[in-house]
């Protein structure tokens, strides 16, 4: 057995190497020589201060009694460093800009610097902390009790004192040194970072010894584990409890906040700090569950499962090891004490006894420096009483809780800071009321449903937790308005959590922020776009430099406040004296005293002698420009989203189009391969009967010409409407157009057509004469398009149908309706037809090669005009539109004539059926 002398030599040793590592450090950074110690390395052990005795001990003995629900202590770090690392990022923008101190520095600064708000949140985290302070008491005590029993003279009770008292020295030591609360802690951070890697080791190694020493390998360990530590009933409410209050935990425990935040002196640290503290939670957990099942195996029924970590190497004789195990825990707890003390020091004193103070003596006492020396006294007071409580907490408790569930409680009691920490950064609309109010309502759930039942043990209370207070059953603590049946840990974070967020919620959508708070919450929300703004361009106070110089000296003392105002004076161009007290060495001299004080004192502070604090109008342009930046953005997300569905409803319109133009063409060649062949066919068949028949009678050879000729007149028709359609649709024509008499064309059309007309017997009717019908046009071209719309008209209407034309002349042109009584276009052709090489569907005529009407259509819109296809109920309706004389298609300039045997101003005398 390791005598309590041993146990004590090493303990005091390995304080005093931890006082070295904190004095050789804090020295290193007084000279300016930061380099390794602002590197990620040391910032990521340090945030490992999350694992604490809790971790060492405890995390066994969860693991012992339930299982693998030991994991979700860990899962819900994990989850947000590695998916939430930019929140994380943000928190730290903000705490460098406005030099936050602490959560409840940062919580009141979002909300208008509230001291009420930051003192809420103050007293919320101290009497959360106290039960886990209480933790680490307990571990220790129970460590040392394991090593150095009653007997020896050591009671528990007074180990736990000492311990107190030891971790007490250190803290006030290397923790208040600085009056500037945002000013790193570079020696705890390094003595922090070196019991990272000493508990680590120190689990690792008992692991090692646990499973390959004692459990005969990994196999034969997890071969005897119990099947009730693996049940898959681990996974279920009290899981997802677990893992939601360990997230909320890493954020909102004030050493979390201080380690991830206060601490951070780059930002860019959090990247390395988003994988390698996962990889340190697996690796200190790796043996946690073998550690377990191997103690339950081994040692005798009834041994306490937090302490197997120390009791089964001593039971196998390795008294070195389990001394090294014992350094490792307390590591684990010793790291924790100190940071959270820290942190909660600083929250104390600057929110609750410096505005008392302040308030007595604002009248009094002036000197240089007294609230820096009353800074100190009040930290390193608080930092004595915060451990005296959570020695009491462990008194009171009893002492024979589990290190997990004491370790819970906590961890719920923070998580009520959560909801008005998110809303404070990401909405703008959570006000100060409303925060005030949340934190509040879920504080005194928790209060009432978690930690008065946590003292059971040492109190007593079982009237009020079986029938409730004065006998009514539906407010029993665990069994809140008659939820039964559910975990406690599961039931007191359901409805503290469900109160706060709702009275957030709630309150915040019926008040209104004050000005102050419209402003902050613009710097938070908008904390990455809004950083670049000058200080002092927000707010507009006014003070004389006198009164701002003896207010730093009162705080910062004569030496630094000296210095501060020389570099004031040389930033405004001034060779020496005291600085102009503009707005923007006010807002410097008050960010630059948040850093002592707090920003909710700070801005007390300031504002007793800078008077006339208003927001100026740049601030409120600026916070309305965010805004409407942020809606103007938002509304271009929403027209880019209906401009992508238009755009694919438009491809998917223009797919199924391309689909129909790929048969259409299918169709052309096919049709164009037909009328090439006919003609070249019947060319080719005469030709060879000529040639290999010359005795043929005259009448017979010269009939065989006339077909030939024919054939060939044919195939030029259709070769040139394929090139005349071309050149027309490059729009490459430059014709020169003239003043054309419509009555004259359609005259001339109808001559044309006269002996086709009446061999199809369709009648044909006309509009009375126009005496001024003049439109800007080329003769011969406007008759081609009116001689195929009477072609298709005998082709399509049938035999015996009418044919109506009908001018309509108007200030801005001329328009002619041809319209028939034939069966008409279907309505899904109106625009087919006017396609190369494409006919209505439905009709029976398949004569043609389908150019007729592109070829119309084409001339007219070269002419400025155009042809359309109108709806009717009975037959066909095509609208010719030309424009007048006045009309800018006058206008064009003149262009050279083409030649008279170019393709485009040949005139069909007649349209044969195939056009």
């Amino acid at each position: 057995m390791i005598s309590s002398n041993l146990i004590i030599g090493v303990c005091t040793a390995y304080v005093v190497l931890l006082f070295a590592v904190a004095f050789v450090a804090d020295r290193r950074a007084r000279r300016g020589r930061l380099d390794w110690l602002q590197s990620p390395l040391v910032y990521t052990l340090s945030i490992s201060v999350y694992c604490t005795g809790w971790t060492f001990y405890g995390a066994v003995g969860s693991a012992a009694r339930s299982g693998l629900e030991f994991v979700a202590i860990y899962t819900g770090p994990v989850i947000v460093f590695i998916g939430w690392w930019w929140f994380l990022r943000k928190l730290v923008r903000i705490g460098r800009l406005q030099r936050i101190t602490s959560i409840a520095d940062l919580v009141s600064s979002r909300y208008g610097k509230s001291n009420t708000l930051a003192v809420l949140v103050t007293v919320l985290a101290v009497v959360a902390s106290t039960p886990y302070i209480a933790l680490q008491l307990q571990s220790l005590t129970l460590s040392f009790t394991v090593f150095a029993p009653a007997r020896e003279g050591i009671p528990p009770d007074g180990a736990g004192f000492w311990i107190a008292a030891g971790l007490a020295l250190f803290t006030i030591l290397f923790g208040t040194r600085n009056v500037d609360a945002n000013e790193r802690h570079h020696g705890v951070v390094t003595a922090i970072a070196l019991e990272a890697v000493i508990k680590l080791v120190a689990l690792v190694a008992v692991g090692l010894f646990v499973v390959f020493g004692l459990g005969g390998g990994p196999g034969q360990v997890f071969a005897d584990m119990p099947p009730a530590l693996a049940a898959p009933e681990s996974f279920g409410a009290r899981w997802l409890t677990i893992t939601l209050l360990s997230a909320a935990a890493v954020i909102c425990l004030p050493r979390m906040f201080q380690v991830t935040v206060v601490e951070n002196v780059d930002e860019r640290h959090l990247a390395t700090a988003a994988w390698a503290f996962p990889l340190y939670l697996l690796l200190i957990c790796l043996f946690v569950l073998p550690i377990a099942v191997t103690g339950l195996a081994l040692l005798p029924a009834g041994s306490n499962p937090d302490m197997f970590v120390l009791t089964l190497p001593l039971m196998a004789g390795q008294d070195v090891l389990a001394l090294v195990a014992l350094i490792g825990g307390f590591s684990s707890a010793t790291s924790m004490v100190i940071v959270a003390t820290i942190a909660l020091s600083t929250m104390v004193s600057n929110h609750i006894i410096m505005p008392i103070w302040l308030r007595f003596t604002s009248d009094e006492t002036k000197t240089s420096g007294d609230v820096r020396a009353m800074l100190l006294i009040s930290r390193r007071a608080s930092i004595i009483v915060l451990l005296l409580l959570g020695y009491v907490y462990f008194r009171a408790s009893g002492g024979s809780a589990a290190l997990a569930s004491i370790g819970l409680v906590a961890f719920t009691g923070v998580a009520q800071i959560l909801p008005s920490l998110v809303a404070g950064v990401f909405w703008r609309g959570a006000t100060r009321p409303a925060a005030l109010a949340a934190i509040a309502a879920g504080f005194a759930i928790w209060v009432y449903t978690l930690l008065l039942p946590s003292f059971e043990a040492g109190l007593g209370a079982p009237g009020i937790l079986a029938h409730g207070p004065w006998g009514i059953a539906a407010l029993r603590p665990q069994a809140l308005f008659g939820l039964e049946g559910v975990d406690p840990l599961a039931h007191a974070l359901f409805w503290s959590m469900s109160v706060n967020v709702a009275v957030l919620v709630g309150v915040s959508l019926v008040t209104l922020p004050s000005p102050l708070e419209r402003l902050q919450a613009a710097l938070f929300v908008d904390v990455f776009r809004m950083q670049t703004v000058a200080p002092g361009a927000y707010i507009r106070r006014y003070a004389t430099s006198e009164d701002l110089f003896t207010l730093a000296q009162r705080i910062l003392g004569t030496v630094p406040a000296h210095r501060l105002f020389t570099e004031l004076a040389r930033d405004q161009g001034l060779p020496a004296g005291l600085p102009r007290p503009d707005d923007a060495l006010i807002e410097r001299l008050e960010r630059d005293l948040a850093g002592a004080v707090g920003a909710a004192s700070a801005h007390a502070m300031v504002g007793q002698i800078a008077s006339g604090e208003t927001i100026s109008m740049d601030a409120l342009i600026s916070i309305a420009d965010e805004t409407a930046q942020i809606v103007e953005y938002s509304h271009r997300l929403e027209e880019k989203s209906r401009e992508l569905e238009e755009t694919a409803a438009e491809l998917r319109l223009a797919n199924i189009r391309l689909q129909e133009l790929g048969e259409q063409r299918d169709a052309f060649l096919a049709q164009v391969s037909h009328e090439l062949r006919t003609p070249m066919t019947s060319i080719r068949s005469f030709s060879d009967i000529l040639r290999e028949n010359r005795d043929l009678p005259p009448e017979q050879a010269r009939r065989f010409l006339g077909i030939i000729n024919d054939e060939s007149q044919r195939l030029t028709r259709l070769l040139d409407e394929i090139l005349d359609l071309g050149f027309l649709e490059s729009r490459r024509v430059a014709w020169e157009l003239e003043e054309v008499d419509l009555e004259d064309v359609l005259d001339r059309a109808l001559s044309a057509t006269e002996a086709l007309t009446a061999r199809s017997g369709l009648r044909i009717t006309r509009s009375p004469r126009q005496r001024d019908a003049v439109v800007m046009a080329q003769r011969d071209r406007l008759a081609q398009v009116f001689i195929n719309l009477i072609s298709n008209a005998v082709k399509y209407a049938g035999s015996e149908a009418a044919l109506a034309l009908t001018i309509h002349a108007g200030p801005g042109g001329i328009t002619v309706d041809v319209a028939d009584d034939g069966p008409g276009v279907p309505a899904g052709d109106a625009e087919q037809i006017f396609e190369k090489f494409a006919r209505a569907r439905g009709l029976s005529d398949s004569r043609g090669a389908g150019l007729g009407l592109p070829i119309s259509r084409e001339i007219m819109r070269n002419f400025g005009g155009d042809l359309t296809l109108r709806s009717s109920r009975r037959g066909a309706i095509f609208r010719v539109s030309l424009a007048r004389p006045a009309a800018p298609a006058a206008a064009r300039p003149p262009a050279a004539r083409p030649r008279a045997d170019s393709p485009q101003t040949r005139v069909r005398a007649a349209t044969s059926p195939e056009t």
